[in-house]
């Protein structure tokens, strides 16, 4: 097939533009593959992070063209002249958010008018994490346009019900990452970071936003229960909200000089020291669907704790990968602590290696091929 990805894609950073560009890798093996990305993804007045591009990067996948401005609906008619003249038998759109929905529902109808073409939904979510105003009638102009979707959770598929679209679907679990190298040693790591060797570490990764729960994770890092262990927690990553909050919160719980606050975006090239460096990944989600961190862990064969909402569930095995507990400080403290003080590292990892074989870009892109295949 010829295959068009809209969505964001290097030197833009972030989860969305990481899993595109691994998308766009599997597909290019057996197919004509090129991308449609942004020429403006955020205004930069609505933009909370400090940049919408990793540093230093000047990466521009071959195929990749930067074409559509999602406030400028004059745009969205020339966008839609480019992608239509490129003749894609199958268009795929990832959508995460509803202040994306008129740019991409006006693009694909105007395709759809001047090409004929299947078009896939690739949703990461189909409720927004954080509220929106009208963020659910967007959303659903969004589906209408779409001829299929593909979701990565059982939650998501649910919403996606639950909004009334009877359109062919396919839930395919999210891929493990593999573009981030391998991993390096804990000694590297220890020394790239300035690290102690001796000492346990426990990571929270990702940007740090309300959903996060990293303030249940610091209450937790606080408890009783793991004040035997001699623990740091690393939080690796970018504040895209208020950082004197959780500062406070760390003071105030006597844990200040127990946390490595990073403060920034990490770019890729630095991911594999923090993984090499955790002994346990922790995701103490409040809302969640699925998530790509957990995926990162898997790739360095990580165990991890997670919180008992959205898809995590269906990644994380309780018990035999890590963790599944509920959106509470004491039984993440309990699980943090039965890692430790039962030796499970070694038993979890194994079982790591073993299960995150199902989690393959070779069936994400079976899937999109079926899928692509059911819609007439």
């Amino acid at each position: 097939m010829k295959i068009i990805l809209i969505g964001p894609s290097s030197p833009f950073r972030g989860g969305i533009a990481n899993f595109n560009d691994s998308l766009f890798a599997a597909l290019d093996k057996n197919h004509s593959v090129s991308i449609a990305g942004f020429s403006l993804q955020y205004p930069s007045l609505f933009f909370p992070g400090h940049s919408q591009y990793e540093k230093g990067s000047t990466q521009v996948i071959s195929g990749s063209k930067r074409l559509i401005n999602s406030i400028n609906p004059l745009n969205w008619v020339s966008a839609a002249r480019k992608i239509a003249g490129l003749k894609p038998d199958c268009i795929i759109v990832h959508y995460w958010m509803p202040f994306f929905a008129p740019a991409l529902g006006t693009v694909i109808r105007l395709v759809k008018r001047k090409h004929q073409v299947k078009v896939i939904g690739l949703l990461h979510n189909v409720r927004p994490h954080e509220g929106m105003i009208a963020g659910r009638s967007l959303t659903t102009y969004f589906l209408k346009s779409c001829d299929g979707n593909i979701v990565m959770s059982s939650v998501v598929l649910d919403e996606l019900k639950n909004a009334g679209i009877k359109k062919p679907a396919k839930l395919i679990p999210h891929p493990v990452y593999d573009f981030l190298g391998e991993p390096v040693s804990g000694k590297v790591a220890y020394n790239r970071l300035k690290l102690d060797p001796d000492q346990k570490h426990l990571l929270f990764f990702g940007i740090i936003r309300p959903y996060k729960g990293l303030d249940l994770l610091l209450k937790a890092f606080a408890s009783p229960t793991l004040s035997h262990l001699d623990l740091k927690l690393l939080v690796a990553g970018e504040f895209y909200e208020s950082k004197k909050k959780y500062l406070d919160l760390a003071k105030q719980l006597g844990l200040d000089k127990k946390i490595l606050f990073t403060g920034n975006f990490v770019p890729k090239e630095e991911v594999g020291s923090y993984f090499a460096a955790a002994d346990l990944v922790v995701l103490p989600y409040l809302s969640a669907t699925q998530s790509g961190v957990t995926q990162i862990a898997y790739h360095y064969n990580k165990p991890v704790v997670v919180t008992n909402v959205g898809g995590l569930n269906e990644v994380v095995t309780h018990g035999r990968t890590g963790y599944v507990c509920e959106k509470d400080p004491d039984t993440i403290a309990t699980a943090i602590a039965d890692f430790f003080d039962n030796n499970r590292s070694v038993e979890f990892i194994e079982n790591i290696k073993t299960v995150k074989k199902k989690f393959s870009w070779d069936a994400m892109v079976k899937g999109i091929e079926d899928l692509a295949a059911e819609i007439p």
